[in-house]
This record gives structure tokens, C-alpha cells and sequence, in this order.
């Protein structure tokens, strides 16, 4: 129990309210007991100067040592709160009204006696001569006048019964009502902190609770609940803050499940496209082994050429894995540099007319502006180029056209390659830039199936464009879009 952070928050709001309780009741008492001094002594500044005066304590300029005997006595009877001493010049008690034997000091501190007839600051606490080391507030005057002092009439105002007074009230009364006032104060705030605490780690235990649920869901599962404005305090923010998290999490976790399915399917493909070439390669050497005596030469030529065939195709697969594993790194760092592409256009197109020519396609560049540049690297677009003219002169029939055409706008070159081939099957559209994906028609373009526009998909999506197809029973149109 004590293990949670609301028992450690109430443990410490305990501990902080009795420490602020007791700081503050001893304050109290120590600030109401200054002021109740130097109330006293203010109001009984004279009280010393008066006895000598209405008590006839000082005759023809002498000490009445009988009146002054008198007074002690009276005072002891009258005003049993204060007590009356008769000092030297140097501070020796010579008589008093307090009870014989009690009186402890034979000397008085002469210091805080010279300050209070200096009129200094009140409280002022001179030495109380039934203790050796208490203080009291005292009043005092010259004897038997200021002119001719021969000692001190010291009347100490908060004599013995004062005390014994006082420490009455403070038990009975003054403790108790401090007691119960204090005691009411720590519950109240208590209660109250409790409470506040209490909402305060609501929000923290559904939080927590929210991220078990995250956890044991095998970080599928969000409870996400209704953002908070920016104005929150911190719970909010880090409620926040987890949503963000879990949302992103979510996102990677999907992202590397599409990427496991990826994988899988890559292998499977990989394995299938490359067991066929393996194949037939395997299958013509080993024909040319065992029956080398028995072919004649152009059956030995033709089983060279196919072999060739097959190792060509293979080692063009494994080159196109290479290159889509290298253009899927995370670390895979575009060498832009400035160019002209109408110029690389026409670069790539020469490279294909003598096959467009063997079967008999027309291959036609088509340019309205000669200077279109942007930034990319070179080596990538001439490769986007290259398969897709390519594919267009393979589905394309003899006789037909492959158009390659290349615009802009404000803020992007487009470029299409067009050809009047056999098209795409509406079904497979959306298909066409899968790796290794092959249509249900053995007779449509995308049966050989492979990687030459999975490639190119991710070059221009590293380029920060876009590549889209559209067809008909008339051809097909693949059009890319790079920013300027």
C-alpha cells in the first residue's frame, strides 16, 4: 500500500502539515509572548519611579528604610505578581519582597538596568533573582534620586505567582485550545490535500493502466483518449506525449508486419524466378555432358544459346535484387547533381532505336521545351528511362508507337512514356509496381513478371515524386512527375 504514489503523497502532506503546525504554533506563542512583554513593561515603564514616590520611600533626600520594609510587605499581599528588590550601585541585592529563601543571585546584571533608564528599545529583560539563568521584564529607578544615586529600587513585574499563573492558563487553556485548533487545521488540510491528491493520481493510475493494456496487447492495442490542449499541465502533456508514442509504435509495428509479408513474398518469388533460369541452365549442360558425342553441332549451338539465355536472365535478376536492396537501405544517399532531361531523354532513346527498328516500332521523342532541368541523380532517371521504354517496346506489337513525352509546370517536370501495346488489365493496375507480381494472363504485359518497375517506383519515390499508369485495350501510359 505504501508503495504507491498517493500513500507517499498523503505520508508527505502528513509529515509537511504537523511540521508547518508545530512551526507555526511555536511561532505563535513565542511572537505572543514578545508582545505581552513589551506590552507589560510599557505599561509599567514608571511603576518602579512611582513606589519611591507615593510610598514615601526616599525622606530628606535618604533611603526610608521602614516605608521601604512596609512596601515589601503590602506588595507581598496586594500585588503578589511583582517583587521589589533594593540594589547597590553595583548591582548587590540588599533587600526584597520575595519569599525568604527562594532568591538565588546576590548580584544583578547593572547592564539591561543602565539600558532601560537609557530609554533603549523595550523588552528589555534583566536577570531574575530567583533563577541563574532566567530572564525577566523588570521596571527600575535611581534611589534616592537620580542627582545622588546610591542604588536601585528593581521591581520585577512577572514575579513568581506570575508564573505560576501563567503555566496554569498554558496547560489548562492556552495548550489545549492551540492543541484542538491545530489538530482541526491538519485534518482539514488533510482532507483536503487527500482529496487533491486523489485526483491528481487518478489520471496517473489510468495512465498506467492504459499503458498495461498497451504492453499486454502486445503493443496493438491504444487506449487513446481525447488529446488536451496544449495548456495542460503535466499529466496532460505526458497523456499526450504516450498517445503520440503508442500511435507511433503502432505504426512501426504495422510498417515491419507489411515488411515481413514483403520479405516473404520477395523470397517466395525470388525462389520461384530463380529455380526456372537454374533450371533450364542445369538442364542443358547437363544435356550437353552426358550426350556430347551424340549432338550434332548446331544441336550443341542451340543448347549453348539457350544456356546463355537462362544465365543471362539469371544473372539479371540477382543484379536487380542487388539494386532494390541498395535503393530500400535507410542509408541510401542521393548524388543529385543539375542536367538537363530532354538531353538524358534523348541519350536513352538512341540507345533503343535499332531494337525499336528490328520490330518496326516507331520510337518518337517528343519535347516542347529543350531546356527542362532539375535535380536528381542522373545515373537513377536514365534507369526509370531505360525500363520503362523498354517494357513499352517488349508489349508493343510491330507496327506501333512508343511516345515519350516530357513537360512542366510551376513546380514539377512530367514525363510520359505512351506505347500502343496490348494494355493492362483493369485488375492489375494497381499491381503493376509489386515486386515480382505477374498478371492471371500468360498473354499480358506484366507476365514475365520481376523487378524493373518496383524499381522504378522507388526511385522516384526517393526522388520525392510520383509515378502512376493508366490503360486501355490501346496501350498503356506511365507518367513521373519530379520536382523542379
Amino acid at each position: 500500500m505504501f508503495n504507491t504514489l498517493y500513500a507517499k503523497l498523503s505520508a508527505t502532506l502528513v509529515a509537511l502539515l504537523i511540521t508547518i503546525g508545530v512551526f507555526y504554533t511555536l511561532l505563535s506563542l513565542s511572537s505572543a509572548s514578545y508582545y505581552l512583554q513589551e506590552t507589560e513593561q510599557k505599561f509599567n515603564l514608571d511603576l518602579a519611579k512611582n513606589l519611591v514616590k507615593d510610598k514615601n520611600l526616599v525622606e530628606q533626600g535618604k533611603i526610608n528604610k521602614k516605608a521601604l520594609s512596609s512596601t515589601f510587605m503590602e506588595y507581598m499581599v496586594i500585588n503578589p505578581s511583582i517583587e521589589i528588590y533594593l540594589l547597590d550601585m553595583h548591582g548587590k541585592i540588599l533587600s526584597y519582597s520575595a519569599d525568604p529563601g527562594k532568591v538565588k543571585r546576590q548580584f544583578i546584571s547593572l547592564k539591561p538596568i543602565r539600558a532601560f533608564l537609557n530609554g533603549e528599545k523595550l523588552p528589555l529583560l534583566g536577570d531574575d533573582p530567583r533563577s541563574h539563568d532566567r530572564k525577566k521584564i523588570f521596571s527600575v529607578t535611581q534611589v534616592p534620586s537620580k542627582s545622588n544615586p546610591e542604588g536601585y529600587l528593581y521591581v520585577v513585574l512577572q514575579g513568581e505567582q506570575y508564573d505560576n499563573a501563567e503555566q496554569f492558563i498554558k496547560e489548562s487553556i492556552l495548550w489545549k485550545q492551540t492543541g484542538f485548533a491545530l489538530l482541526g487545521s491538519l485534518i482539514i488540510g488533510l482532507l483536503i490535500g487527500l482529496l487533491l491528491f486523489r485526483k491528481l493520481t487518478y489520471r496517473l493510475n489510468r495512465l498506467s493502466s492504459d499503458i498495461d493494456v498497451f504492453r499486454n496487447s502486445d503493443f496493438s492495442q491504444l487506449n487513446a483518449r481525447k488529446s488536451q490542449s496544449i495548456s495542460g499541465d503535466e499529466i496532460d502533456q505526458l497523456e499526450s506525449t504516450f498517445n503520440q508514442m503508442g500511435e507511433r509504435i503502432i505504426s512501426q509495428m504495422d510498417q515491419l508486419k507489411n515488411q515481413d509479408n514483403l520479405r516473404r513474398e520477395l523470397v517466395a518469388n525470388v525462389s520461384h524466378d530463380l529455380r526456372t533460369p537454374v533450371a533450364i541452365l542445369h538442364g542443358y549442360l547437363e544435356t550437353l555432358d552426358l550426350k556430347a558425342e551424340q549432338l550434332s553441332r548446331e544441336e550443341k549451338a542451340k543448347y549453348i544459346k539457350q544456356a546463355l539465355q537462362s544465365s543471362e536472365r539469371l544473372n539479371s535478376l540477382i543484379t536487380e535484387l542487388f539494386e532494390l536492396a541498395k535503393l530500400d537501405a535507410t542509408e541510401t544517399a542521393l548524388s543529385k547533381e543539375h542536367f538537363n532531361l530532354p538531353e538524358l531523354a534523348n541519350d536513352v532513346v538512341q540507345k533503343f532505336q535499332l531494337r525499336a527498328s528490328e520490330k518496326a516500332i516507331n520510337l518518337n521523342l517528343n519535347i516542347n521545351d529543350e531546356a527542362i532541368f532539375c535535380e536528381a541523380e542522373i545515373g537513377l532517371i536514365a534507369r526509370v528511362l531505360e525500363n520503362l521504354i523498354s517494357n513499352a517496346i517488349k508489349f508493343t506489337p510491330p507496327n506501333g508507337d512508343v511516345n515519350i513525352d516530357i513537360n512542366k509546370d510551376d513546380k514539377q517536370i512530367i514525363t510520359t512514356v505512351a506505347d500502343s501495346g496490348i494494355g493492362i488489365e483493369a485488375e492489375d493496375i494497381d499491381k503493376v509496381f509489386h515486386r515480382f507480381y505477374q498478371g492471371k494472363n500468360n498473354s499480358n504485359r506484366s507476365t514475365p513478371g520481376g523487378l524493373g518497375l518496383a524499381i522504378v517506383k522507388r526511385i522516384i519515390e526517393l526522388h520525392n515524386g510520383d509515378i502512376s499508369v493508366s490503360s486501355s485495350d490501346k496501350g498503356s501510359v506511365f507518367t513521373f512527375s519530379l520536382p523542379i
